[in-house]
Protein backbone atom coordinates (compact mmCIF):
# COMPACT_ATOMS: atom_id res chain seq x y z
CA UNK A 1 0.00 0.00 0.00
CA UNK A 2 2.75 2.87 1.09
CA UNK A 3 4.45 1.79 -2.63
CA UNK A 4 1.13 2.29 -3.64
CA UNK A 5 0.67 5.51 -2.55
CA UNK A 6 4.29 6.84 -2.95
CA UNK A 7 4.09 5.33 -6.51
CA UNK A 8 0.67 7.94 -6.83
CA UNK A 9 2.47 10.93 -5.01
CA UNK A 10 5.36 10.58 -7.16
CA UNK A 11 3.32 10.28 -10.49
CA UNK A 12 0.94 13.32 -8.69
CA UNK A 13 4.30 15.57 -8.36
CA UNK A 14 5.14 14.40 -11.99
CA UNK A 15 1.68 15.47 -13.19
CA UNK A 16 2.00 18.98 -11.34
CA UNK A 17 6.03 19.67 -12.31
CA UNK A 18 4.41 19.33 -16.24
CA UNK A 19 1.59 21.22 -15.13
CA UNK A 20 3.79 24.09 -14.18
CA UNK A 21 6.03 23.28 -16.88
CA UNK A 22 3.25 23.79 -19.05
CA UNK A 23 2.37 27.18 -17.36
CA UNK A 24 6.20 28.57 -17.90
CA UNK A 25 5.33 27.64 -21.46
CA UNK A 26 2.30 29.18 -21.96
CA UNK A 27 3.66 32.50 -19.95
CA UNK A 28 6.28 32.63 -22.23
CA UNK A 29 4.66 32.42 -25.34
CA UNK A 30 1.97 34.50 -24.20
CA UNK A 31 5.11 37.11 -23.65
CA UNK A 32 6.33 36.53 -26.94
CA UNK A 33 2.96 37.39 -28.51
CA UNK A 34 3.02 40.31 -26.59
CA UNK A 35 6.55 41.35 -28.20
CA UNK A 36 6.89 39.34 -31.29
CA UNK A 37 8.67 41.22 -33.67
CA UNK A 38 12.33 42.87 -32.96
CA UNK A 39 13.06 45.30 -30.56
CA UNK A 40 9.77 45.35 -28.91
CA UNK A 41 9.81 44.53 -25.22
CA UNK A 42 5.76 44.59 -25.34
CA UNK A 43 5.95 47.95 -22.47
CA UNK A 44 4.96 50.59 -24.63
CA UNK A 45 1.18 51.51 -24.57
CA UNK A 46 -0.53 53.44 -27.51
CA UNK A 47 -0.48 56.25 -28.50
CA UNK A 48 2.96 56.54 -29.80
CA UNK A 49 5.13 59.10 -30.72
CA UNK A 50 6.88 58.02 -33.93
CA UNK A 51 10.07 60.17 -35.28
CA UNK A 52 11.19 60.10 -38.99
CA UNK A 53 15.10 60.23 -39.20
CA UNK A 54 14.77 61.44 -43.10
CA UNK A 55 17.99 62.07 -44.68
CA UNK A 56 17.49 64.97 -47.19
CA UNK A 57 13.98 66.06 -48.19
CA UNK A 58 14.62 68.20 -50.92
CA UNK A 59 13.97 65.78 -53.67
CA UNK A 60 10.32 65.79 -54.76
CA UNK A 61 10.28 61.98 -53.91
CA UNK A 62 11.06 62.43 -50.26
CA UNK A 63 8.26 65.01 -50.06
CA UNK A 64 5.89 62.71 -51.68
CA UNK A 65 7.08 60.37 -49.37
CA UNK A 66 6.85 62.40 -46.16
CA UNK A 67 3.01 62.68 -47.29
CA UNK A 68 2.14 59.39 -47.43
CA UNK A 69 3.65 59.35 -44.08
CA UNK A 70 1.67 62.38 -42.52
CA UNK A 71 -1.39 60.68 -44.08
CA UNK A 72 -1.18 57.65 -42.21
CA UNK A 73 0.00 59.32 -38.92
CA UNK A 74 -2.72 61.18 -39.40
CA UNK A 75 -5.45 57.90 -39.60
CA UNK A 76 -3.52 56.08 -36.76
CA UNK A 77 -3.68 59.01 -34.48
CA UNK A 78 -7.89 58.90 -35.12
CA UNK A 79 -7.58 55.28 -34.22
CA UNK A 80 -5.96 56.31 -31.20
CA UNK A 81 -2.42 54.49 -31.87
CA UNK A 82 -0.48 57.54 -32.36
CA UNK A 83 -0.08 61.03 -30.88
CA UNK A 84 2.41 62.50 -32.25
CA UNK A 85 5.05 62.57 -35.23
CA UNK A 86 8.69 64.36 -35.21
CA UNK A 87 10.35 64.31 -38.61
CA UNK A 88 14.16 65.42 -39.26
CA UNK A 89 15.97 66.37 -42.16
CA UNK A 90 19.96 65.46 -42.04
CA UNK A 91 20.28 67.34 -45.04
CA UNK A 92 22.58 64.57 -46.87
CA UNK A 93 24.86 64.31 -44.19
CA UNK A 94 24.89 60.64 -42.51
CA UNK A 95 26.81 61.97 -39.29
CA UNK A 96 24.04 64.57 -39.00
CA UNK A 97 21.43 62.09 -39.16
CA UNK A 98 23.21 59.73 -36.43
CA UNK A 99 22.94 62.73 -34.23
CA UNK A 100 18.99 63.13 -35.18
CA UNK A 101 18.51 59.65 -34.68
CA UNK A 102 20.26 59.80 -31.26
CA UNK A 103 18.06 63.06 -30.11
CA UNK A 104 15.13 60.62 -30.68
CA UNK A 105 16.02 58.01 -28.87
CA UNK A 106 17.31 60.12 -25.77
CA UNK A 107 14.07 61.38 -26.31
CA UNK A 108 12.20 58.26 -25.90
CA UNK A 109 10.53 57.89 -29.05
CA UNK A 110 8.31 54.69 -29.25
CA UNK A 111 9.48 54.08 -33.06
CA UNK A 112 11.91 55.58 -35.73
CA UNK A 113 11.11 55.03 -39.30
CA UNK A 114 14.73 55.53 -41.28
CA UNK A 115 16.17 56.26 -44.57
CA UNK A 116 19.13 55.80 -44.51
CA UNK A 117 21.92 58.46 -45.65
CA UNK A 118 24.72 55.72 -45.29
CA UNK A 119 24.17 51.53 -45.22
CA UNK A 120 26.99 51.42 -42.56
CA UNK A 121 27.13 54.31 -40.73
CA UNK A 122 24.21 54.15 -38.88
CA UNK A 123 24.62 50.66 -37.70
CA UNK A 124 25.24 51.45 -33.99
CA UNK A 125 22.59 53.99 -33.07
CA UNK A 126 19.81 51.88 -35.49
CA UNK A 127 21.13 48.59 -32.69
CA UNK A 128 21.22 51.01 -29.56
CA UNK A 129 17.45 52.46 -30.37
CA UNK A 130 16.65 48.58 -30.95
CA UNK A 131 18.08 47.58 -27.43
CA UNK A 132 15.62 50.00 -26.02
CA UNK A 133 12.77 48.57 -26.89
CA UNK A 134 12.54 51.32 -29.90
CA UNK A 135 10.24 50.04 -33.21
CA UNK A 136 12.92 50.58 -35.78
CA UNK A 137 11.70 50.20 -39.35
CA UNK A 138 14.37 51.38 -42.35
CA UNK A 139 13.03 51.86 -45.60
CA UNK A 140 13.79 52.49 -49.31
CA UNK A 141 17.57 52.91 -48.79
CA UNK A 142 18.47 50.14 -46.51
CA UNK A 143 21.35 49.20 -43.71
CA UNK A 144 23.84 46.55 -43.31
CA UNK A 145 22.50 45.96 -39.70
CA UNK A 146 19.34 43.78 -38.62
CA UNK A 147 19.26 45.17 -35.67
CA UNK A 148 15.99 46.54 -36.29
CA UNK A 149 12.39 45.84 -36.08
CA UNK A 150 12.16 45.67 -39.97
CA UNK A 151 13.42 46.43 -43.41
CA UNK A 152 10.82 47.55 -46.38
CA UNK A 153 11.58 47.52 -50.01
CA UNK A 154 11.37 46.33 -53.29
CA UNK A 155 14.14 44.66 -55.13
CA UNK A 156 16.77 47.10 -56.13
CA UNK A 157 18.82 44.35 -57.51
CA UNK A 158 15.69 43.15 -59.41
CA UNK A 159 15.41 46.30 -60.81
CA UNK A 160 18.07 46.91 -62.46
CA UNK A 161 18.26 43.92 -63.69
CA UNK A 162 15.05 44.10 -65.31
CA UNK A 163 16.14 47.29 -66.89
CA UNK A 164 19.46 46.43 -68.47
CA UNK A 165 17.35 42.97 -69.63
CA UNK A 166 14.89 45.71 -71.70
CA UNK A 167 18.11 47.76 -72.93
CA UNK A 168 19.14 44.93 -74.23
CA UNK A 169 16.44 43.60 -75.86
CA UNK A 170 15.98 47.25 -77.47
CA UNK A 171 19.43 47.26 -79.18
CA UNK A 172 19.60 43.43 -79.89
CA UNK A 173 21.86 43.71 -77.81
CA UNK A 174 24.63 46.06 -79.28
CA UNK A 175 25.07 49.70 -79.17
CA UNK A 176 26.94 52.53 -76.76
CA UNK A 177 25.06 52.96 -73.42
CA UNK A 178 25.08 55.72 -71.10
CA UNK A 179 24.29 54.87 -67.48
CA UNK A 180 22.23 57.02 -65.08
CA UNK A 181 22.62 56.46 -61.79
CA UNK A 182 21.60 58.22 -58.41
CA UNK A 183 23.93 59.46 -55.55
CA UNK A 184 26.90 57.04 -54.77
CA UNK A 185 26.69 55.56 -51.43
CA UNK A 186 23.03 55.38 -51.41
CA UNK A 187 22.08 51.71 -51.30
CA UNK A 188 19.05 51.90 -53.38
CA UNK A 189 21.22 53.64 -56.57
CA UNK A 190 24.03 51.47 -55.86
CA UNK A 191 21.94 48.17 -55.72
CA UNK A 192 20.08 49.17 -58.78
CA UNK A 193 23.52 48.97 -60.56
CA UNK A 194 24.57 45.91 -58.85
CA UNK A 195 21.76 44.18 -60.54
CA UNK A 196 22.31 45.64 -63.67
CA UNK A 197 25.92 44.68 -63.73
CA UNK A 198 25.74 40.36 -64.62
CA UNK A 199 23.28 41.63 -67.55
CA UNK A 200 25.47 43.86 -69.02
CA UNK A 201 29.02 41.76 -68.56
CA UNK A 202 26.41 39.29 -70.50
CA UNK A 203 26.34 41.12 -73.10
CA UNK A 204 29.60 42.38 -74.45
CA UNK A 205 28.21 43.72 -77.65
CA UNK A 206 26.77 46.65 -75.45
CA UNK A 207 29.38 48.81 -74.49
CA UNK A 208 29.15 51.60 -71.22
CA UNK A 209 30.57 55.04 -72.43
CA UNK A 210 30.28 56.35 -69.18
CA UNK A 211 28.05 56.82 -66.41
CA UNK A 212 26.95 59.45 -63.91
CA UNK A 213 25.98 60.12 -60.19
CA UNK A 214 23.85 62.28 -59.64
CA UNK A 215 20.79 63.67 -57.08
CA UNK A 216 17.45 62.16 -57.89
CA UNK A 217 16.00 65.85 -59.46
CA UNK A 218 15.85 66.86 -63.36
CA UNK A 219 18.38 69.92 -62.70
CA UNK A 220 21.57 68.04 -62.22
CA UNK A 221 20.29 65.11 -64.58
CA UNK A 222 19.83 67.20 -67.71
CA UNK A 223 23.08 69.24 -67.20
CA UNK A 224 25.00 66.07 -66.53
CA UNK A 225 23.80 64.69 -69.77
CA UNK A 226 23.72 67.91 -71.46
CA UNK A 227 28.06 67.45 -70.83
CA UNK A 228 27.71 64.10 -72.18
CA UNK A 229 26.09 64.72 -75.12
CA UNK A 230 28.68 67.14 -76.31
CA UNK A 231 31.25 64.87 -75.63
CA UNK A 232 29.91 61.74 -77.54
CA UNK A 233 28.19 61.85 -80.76
CA UNK A 234 27.01 58.90 -80.97
CA UNK A 235 25.21 57.09 -78.47
CA UNK A 236 22.08 54.36 -78.70
CA UNK A 237 20.69 54.14 -74.95
CA UNK A 238 20.45 55.37 -71.69
CA UNK A 239 20.18 53.03 -69.18
CA UNK A 240 18.53 55.55 -66.27
CA UNK A 241 18.16 54.15 -63.11
CA UNK A 242 16.14 57.05 -61.66
CA UNK A 243 13.19 58.99 -63.15
CA UNK A 244 14.29 62.14 -62.85
CA UNK A 245 17.12 61.55 -64.06
CA UNK A 246 15.07 60.03 -67.13
CA UNK A 247 13.52 63.07 -67.91
CA UNK A 248 16.58 65.42 -67.43
CA UNK A 249 18.26 63.40 -70.17
CA UNK A 250 15.30 63.67 -72.88
CA UNK A 251 15.59 67.18 -71.92
CA UNK A 252 18.82 67.26 -72.75
CA UNK A 253 18.68 65.51 -75.79
CA UNK A 254 15.91 67.58 -76.54
CA UNK A 255 17.77 70.95 -76.42
CA UNK A 256 20.81 69.92 -78.18
CA UNK A 257 18.60 68.86 -81.13
CA UNK A 258 19.74 65.07 -80.91
CA UNK A 259 17.08 62.09 -81.70
CA UNK A 260 16.10 60.64 -78.85
CA UNK A 261 17.06 56.74 -77.83
CA UNK A 262 15.14 53.96 -75.71
CA UNK A 263 15.47 54.57 -72.28
CA UNK A 264 14.33 53.20 -68.70
CA UNK A 265 13.52 55.01 -65.39
CA UNK A 266 10.23 55.44 -62.86
CA UNK A 267 7.65 56.54 -62.43
CA UNK A 268 8.58 60.02 -62.44
CA UNK A 269 5.73 62.48 -64.21
CA UNK A 270 7.61 64.12 -65.82
CA UNK A 271 9.47 61.56 -67.79
CA UNK A 272 6.29 59.24 -68.11
CA UNK A 273 4.79 62.27 -70.02
CA UNK A 274 7.64 63.10 -72.14
CA UNK A 275 7.92 59.47 -73.24
CA UNK A 276 4.48 59.71 -74.07
CA UNK A 277 4.55 63.32 -75.69
CA UNK A 278 7.85 62.32 -77.89
CA UNK A 279 7.13 58.83 -78.55
CA UNK A 280 10.13 57.31 -76.84
CA UNK A 281 10.70 53.66 -76.36
CA UNK A 282 10.36 53.43 -72.71
CA UNK A 283 10.46 50.88 -69.97
CA UNK A 284 10.09 52.29 -66.06
CA UNK A 285 8.97 50.76 -62.91
CA UNK A 286 8.12 52.15 -59.76
CA UNK A 287 9.34 53.03 -55.99
CA UNK A 288 5.88 54.08 -54.43
CA UNK A 289 6.32 56.81 -52.22
CA UNK A 290 3.38 55.15 -49.92
CA UNK A 291 6.74 52.86 -48.31
CA UNK A 292 7.05 55.32 -45.81
CA UNK A 293 2.88 55.29 -44.88
CA UNK A 294 3.87 51.64 -45.02
CA UNK A 295 6.76 51.59 -42.56
CA UNK A 296 4.71 53.61 -40.14
CA UNK A 297 2.06 51.09 -40.37
CA UNK A 298 4.60 48.12 -39.69
CA UNK A 299 6.35 49.60 -36.74
CA UNK A 300 2.99 50.47 -34.99
CA UNK A 301 1.32 47.21 -35.75
CA UNK A 302 4.89 45.66 -34.09
CA UNK A 303 4.24 47.86 -31.34
CA UNK A 304 0.98 46.73 -30.85
CA UNK A 305 2.25 42.73 -29.93
CA UNK A 306 1.90 42.10 -34.22
CA UNK A 307 4.65 40.07 -35.56
CA UNK A 308 5.92 41.57 -38.33
CA UNK A 309 8.57 40.22 -40.86
CA UNK A 310 12.02 41.49 -41.01
CA UNK A 311 11.89 42.15 -44.68
CA UNK A 312 8.80 43.49 -46.09
CA UNK A 313 9.39 42.71 -49.77
CA UNK A 314 6.96 45.49 -52.35
CA UNK A 315 6.77 43.74 -55.70
CA UNK A 316 7.86 45.91 -58.68
CA UNK A 317 5.59 46.68 -61.77
CA UNK A 318 6.39 47.32 -64.86
CA UNK A 319 5.39 50.35 -66.82
CA UNK A 320 5.49 50.12 -70.57
CA UNK A 321 3.88 51.04 -73.52
CA UNK A 322 0.87 48.99 -72.72
CA UNK A 323 -0.23 50.47 -69.62
CA UNK A 324 1.57 53.96 -69.56
CA UNK A 325 -1.86 55.49 -69.63
CA UNK A 326 -3.48 54.24 -66.82
CA UNK A 327 -0.43 55.98 -65.17
CA UNK A 328 -0.83 59.03 -66.98
CA UNK A 329 -4.63 59.72 -66.65
CA UNK A 330 -4.31 59.99 -62.75
CA UNK A 331 -1.22 62.68 -63.46
CA UNK A 332 -3.34 65.37 -61.99
CA UNK A 333 -3.39 64.06 -58.80
CA UNK A 334 0.62 64.36 -58.32
CA UNK A 335 2.84 67.67 -58.25
CA UNK A 336 4.64 68.36 -62.03
CA UNK A 337 8.02 67.15 -60.75
CA UNK A 338 6.30 64.51 -58.80
CA UNK A 339 6.09 60.91 -59.43
CA UNK A 340 2.77 58.93 -60.05
CA UNK A 341 2.47 56.15 -57.63
CA UNK A 342 -0.22 53.52 -57.59
CA UNK A 343 -2.79 53.83 -54.63
CA UNK A 344 -2.68 51.74 -51.30
CA UNK A 345 -4.84 51.18 -48.36
CA UNK A 346 -4.99 49.79 -45.08
CA UNK A 347 -5.64 46.12 -47.03
CA UNK A 348 -2.55 46.17 -49.35
CA UNK A 349 -0.46 46.75 -45.68
CA UNK A 350 -2.19 43.99 -44.62
CA UNK A 351 -1.20 41.52 -47.25
CA UNK A 352 2.48 42.42 -47.62
CA UNK A 353 2.98 42.10 -43.91
CA UNK A 354 0.99 38.86 -43.79
CA UNK A 355 3.76 37.79 -46.36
Amino acid sequence: MKLEIGSFLSSRRTLMAGVGMLALAITGFADQAAAAAKCIKGDRKAPYTVGWANIYSVPTWMKQTEGTITAEVEELKKAGLVKDLKITDAQGNAQTQIQQIQSMIDANLDAIIIEAGSSTALNRVIADACAKGIAVVNFDSLVDTDELTAKINTDSNEWGKAAAEWMVKQLNGKGKIIIMNGPAGISVSDDRRKGAQPVLDANKGLQIITETNTEYNVAPAQEAMTNLLFANPEIDGVLSLGGALSAGSIMAFDRQGREQVPITGENARQFLELWKEKKIKGWATMQPNWLGALSVYTAVQALEGKNVPAFVKVPLPVIDDSNIDTFLARADKFPADGYIYSEYDKALFDKLLAQ
